[in-house]
């Protein structure tokens, strides 16, 4: 019998510590371990250091020793159990704080206000986004992610609580103090993505809080300055703003903070806060709610607290309460387990002492709360308690990985709310002429840079409304920036009626897209939104949110977001326009394709390592995969003399590239359409060549380098005097006539008529004796001759009319001292053979030169940028910002090596893998990558199996062509090396 009955009592034991561990989110993984602890450290505490426990108060990092040495002495005197940081840096932080602990009997619970993670970057951006932005993600797991990744931060910094989430539900657009610290206004959002926060940072060891009991949402007052009050009744409160804490209960939830709140239909005592109200604290959230986790007061320093507290509460004498301390007994009366920034900590732990000796804390009210503190500081690992390391700390708190999750989640946030006649993403660039328009009064630059990437785009700007309407005319596309200040979430967000007046009259006669940098809130005192097409909601003005906003409104990146708020009459929560991305190449970190971020610095090295050695004056360099431009750098000068750095507008001679980037696309598009054909022969093609030696070669043999054609031949060198080897008089002129107009220099003129006298050589000249691989410019040569003549247009122009301009290559043009600024062009030579002067802003190649800087070899002018948009074109199989420009099969027709066993790499135009061991690449890419390398250094490489697109732009041949060092060293193949070796997966 009393062993039955020693059963009973042991499964009795057991039941009720699993219904323990069930309901109380503070037991450790080893809950048995954990007790002993708390009861050994209790039984061993005294009544002052159990009662100092109670406390948490405000420290500041960036202040002086006067203030360490007053918390120091708190510590010491009062037996303080916790403290929270506030401002300061993150090595003064961890410094600090080792020190107080050490000044600590027992380890201290530390906390901290990192809703949006630690500002601890160079550009004091926050590490992570607002709440509000994170509420228009429709991706949890990507919240989920953020609050781990918070957490992590917290817990390298020494940080044992987060105040946060915040799980207010903003019902109101006018709320001072939550605004962005909410997901938002529909209760089932904000639930979830708090529950999603939750459950990443408690995942990393740091214990969640959410605030503010039972709910900040809807209030127009700053509980930092008044008492706010919420008028919703009983049953609302229930309903919605108790819905987030009710069901984060449920799955964990370690700690609520009470705010300084009044509430009527919770509390009948007028303008009483809600950390003072027993009802509130204890009968709601305790016993209606069973929520059994750690309770926190709000700041206790809340202004004019002791303006609403009753003279005579819970037994408390008027006497009592004139003494000082009463704010913070009350609060723990009220079933508070922290008291948080008492105004008087010193004053608070005498206050509780006298109460406790008196019988207003009776000892089983006392240990309730301290215990919870110490089972919070084991499940933390205070037991074990070691310093914050130093060492690498500010590195661990701005992480890559942290910048990567920032990406993505501005990427999912950003929403559209209004796209009449799907304007956005804006396709058809060719016939686009956008303007941007800068409102607000924070900077816009970066937005702005990030839309040049896709196409020309003109900053306007006018003192005066008339003065920029005038200007826009000449504009069809208004983009129009609104950016307010991302310093914090408090910051001003609204229009000025000076900005909506002048954004109204934009819109009546523009076409407009507005995107705004700031809360959504923003568009609620608009009046009309009817000539608007296209609105765009940022959320935030950070760097990244306006390189992404840009990205999505050229369909880099497809738009996921919906607003998470109701924005004014016309935008209901909930709103957000998606599209899926248009195939435009887009920006980001490299770690978001499987690349390295530190692997590739090694490509700065080499680059660094070309220009020091002299091999070229300066580089363009640009890496993408998998549609993602990861690197894109500049190194150098213009010229050895160093006056002009390398930009990413510089525009280079491409030399040979042009091959690839004008005259082929040209042809692909003719046999695609079937005006010819890879077996079309050149007697058929053009009647010129019907009876010459040539008429049998088909463009298949001809574009892939095996119709015995010869490599090169040096038209000028016919046309320079036999004695002084400079242009002879009877084919150049100094000015421009109507017989000498062929332009090689702004100083040289051409007869007219020589340049026919260049096709009647190819035409006539023999053969070589053997078929055989010979790479050959002369193939270019008569291409553009027919291309021309098939169109009745230069190729020039029927290479912007078919594809530079709907591509968005504005940088990609013959002859570009006709369109740019030459500090915006990079020179090629200081030529002393042909033209005796600087090659700047005119060809490089004498044979291109002689066909007035437009050759079908030679003659193109580009960045990196424009030429990786073509490469990317090419890689996508014909496909790019929205656009198909070729079919599949066309690409795959064109990129194949047709006479592979006789030796010959080559495809029809593109350059290809070697086949044995010399050969244009690095030896370590796929046979089916293709692309071409050109005489001036420069260098474009595609690879469909990895994704990879890569652009080396150099001009090596300044000042002089002489040895072609950059070959001679691999420079642009071991670059590509080293590409390959950066890839992670």
């Amino acid at each position: 019998m009393r062993y039955f009955a020693l059963i009973l009592i042991c499964s009795f034991f057991q039941f009720n510590f699993s219904q323990e561990i069930i309901n109380n989110p503070l037991l450790s993984e080893d809950p048995i371990q954990q007790k002993k602890w708390v009861d050994s450290l209790y039984g061993s505490m005294t009544i002052e250091e159990k009662i100092g426990q109670l406390f948490m108060v405000q420290v500041f990092s960036n202040k002086d020793k006067a203030h360490e040495a007053e918390i120091a002495k708190l510590i010491q005197n009062q037996h303080i159990g916790g403290l929270i940081y506030s401002n300061g840096g993150p090595v003064r932080q961890a410094k600090l704080n080792n020190e107080l602990q050490a000044a600590s009997k027992i380890p201290l619970l530390i906390g901290m206000d990192a809703e949006w993670g630690l500002s601890m970057r160079l550009d004091s951006t926050y590490a992570f986004p607002w709440n509000m932005t994170l509420g228009a993600i429709s991706n949890d797991s990507l919240v989920e992610e953020t609050g781990r990744f918070i957490g992590e931060h917290c817990k390298r910094l020494g940080v044992h609580f987060n105040f946060a989430p915040v799980v207010d539900i903003n019902t109101n657009p006018k709320n001072p103090i939550i605004g962005n610290r909410s997901f938002g206004e529909d209760r089932d959002n904000v639930t979830a993505k708090a529950l999603a926060f939750m459950k990443g940072m408690q995942s990393a060891g740091v214990l969640a809080n959410a605030k503010h009991f039972p709910g900040h949402g809807d209030t127009e007052q700053d509980s930092h300055k008044t008492l706010p009050s919420v008028s919703f009744s009983e049953s609302r409160i229930d309903s919605v703003e108790l819905y987030p804490y009710r069901e984060l209960i449920k799955q964990g939830l370690s700690s609520v903070m009470v705010a300084h709140l009044s509430v009527p239909s919770l509390e009948s005592r007028r303008d009483f806060p809600s950390s003072l109200s027993k009802h509130i604290v204890t009968d709601i959230l305790k016993n209606r709610l069973q929520f059994n986790g750690l309770i926190f007061t709000d700041a206790l320093t809340m202004k004019g607290a002791a303006d609403y507290v009753a003279k005579d509460v819970d037994g408390l004498s008027k006497k009592t309460l004139s003494e000082g301390g009463e704010i913070d007994l009350m609060a723990f009366l009220a079933g508070n387990d922290v008291m948080l920034m008492s105004e008087d900590p010193e004053k608070g732990v005498a206050k509780f002492i006298e109460a406790y000796n008196n019988g207003v804390i009776t000892e089983e009210r006392l240990s309730h709360s301290v215990k919870k503190i110490l089972m919070a500081k084991y499940k933390v690992g205070l037991n074990d308690y070691s310093p914050v390391g130093i060492y690498n700390l500010e590195s661990d708190l701005n992480r890559l990985k942290d910048d990567l999750l920032y990406e993505n989640l501005m990427e999912n946030a950003i929403t559209v709310v209004k796209n009449n006649e799907t304007l956005l993403p804006l396709r058809d660039l060719e016939t686009k002429k956008i303007a941007y328009v800068t409102l607000g009064d924070d900077d816009g630059s970066v937005f702005l840079e990030e839309l040049k990437k896709y196409t020309k785009v003109h900053e306007i700007k006018a003192e005066k409304l008339d003065d920029l309407i005038e200007k826009l005319q000449n504009y069809n596309t208004v983009v129009v920036g609104f950016h307010k200040s991302n310093v914090n979430p408090w910051k001003s967000y609204e229009f000025s009626q000076k900005e909506m007046a002048w954004l109204y009259e934009i819109a009546r006669t523009n076409t407009v897209v507005l995107d705004v940098f700031a809360r959504p809130y923003a568009l609620n005192d608009l009046l009309t939104i009817e000539n608007i097409e296209s609105i765009v909601v940022s959320y935030q003005n950070s760097k990244i949110s306006q390189e992404k906003s840009a990205q999505i409104i050229f369909g880099a990146v497809g738009s996921k977001g919906h607003l998470p708020v109701s924005a004014g009459q016309f935008f209901p929560v909930g709103t957000g326009e998606t599209f899926n991305s248009i195939l435009n190449l887009s920006y980001g970190l490299p770690e978001r394709v499987g690349m390295d971020s530190e692997l590739l610095k090694k490509l700065d090295s080499i680059s660094n390592y070309a220009i020091d050695n002299k091999m070229t004056p300066g580089i363009q360099l640009l890496v993408a995969r998998k549609g993602k431009v990861i690197y894109n750098k500049n190194f150098g000068y213009h010229t050895y003399e160093k006056k002009n750095k390398v930009d990413f507008d510089d525009l280079y001679d491409v030399a040979s590239l042009t091959k690839i980037l004008a005259t082929l696309p040209v042809v692909m598009e003719l046999e695609q359409q079937g005006s010819i054909s890879l077996d079309s022969k050149l007697g058929d093609l053009i009647p010129e060549y019907k009876n010459s030696n040539k008429r049998n070669v088909t463009l298949k043999k001809m574009l892939s380098h095996y119709a015995q054609l010869k490599p090169w031949i040096p038209f000028y060198y016919a046309t320079l005097d036999s004695v002084t080897k400079k242009p002879d008089p009877k084919y150049y002129r100094s000015k421009k006539s109507k017989e000498f107009s062929v332009e090689v220099t702004n100083t040289l003129f051409m007869r007219n008529d020589y340049v026919d006298s260049i096709q009647k050589i190819i035409r006539d000249t023999d053969l070589l004796p053997s078929l055989r691989y010979r790479y050959s410019d002369l193939p270019y040569y008569i291409l553009k001759s027919y291309l021309e003549g098939f169109y009745d247009k230069s190729l020039q122009e029927i290479t912007q009319d078919r594809f530079y301009r709907s591509l968005g290559a504005n940088n990609t043009t013959y002859n570009p001292r006709k369109k740019f600024s030459l500090k915006d062009i990079v020179p090629t030579e200081e030529d002393d053979y042909y033209r005796y002067k600087k090659v700047h802003g005119y060809v490089h190649d004498m044979g291109a030169a002689m066909q007035g800087g437009i050759g079908g070899h030679a003659g193109i002018f580009s960045n990196a940028n424009d030429v990786a948009k073509i490469m990317q074109m090419y890689l996508q199989r014909g496909f790019y910002g929205g656009k198909r420009y070729f079919k599949s099969e066309t690409i795959d027709k064109f990129n194949t090596c047709y006479f592979c066993e006789s030796d010959n790499r080559r495809g029809i135009g593109f350059d290809k893998p070697q086949l044995g061991e010399e050969g244009p690449t690095c030896g370590c890419i796929s046979m089916t990558s293709f692309g071409h390398s050109g005489f001036t250094g420069t260098y474009a490489w595609a690879d469909p199996e990895e994704e990879i697109v890569y652009v080396f732009l150099a001009n090596r041949t300044y000042p002089q062509a002489g040895k072609n060092l950059l070959l001679r060293e691999n420079i642009r193949t071991e670059i590509q090396r080293l590409i390959y070796e950066a890839i992670i997966e």
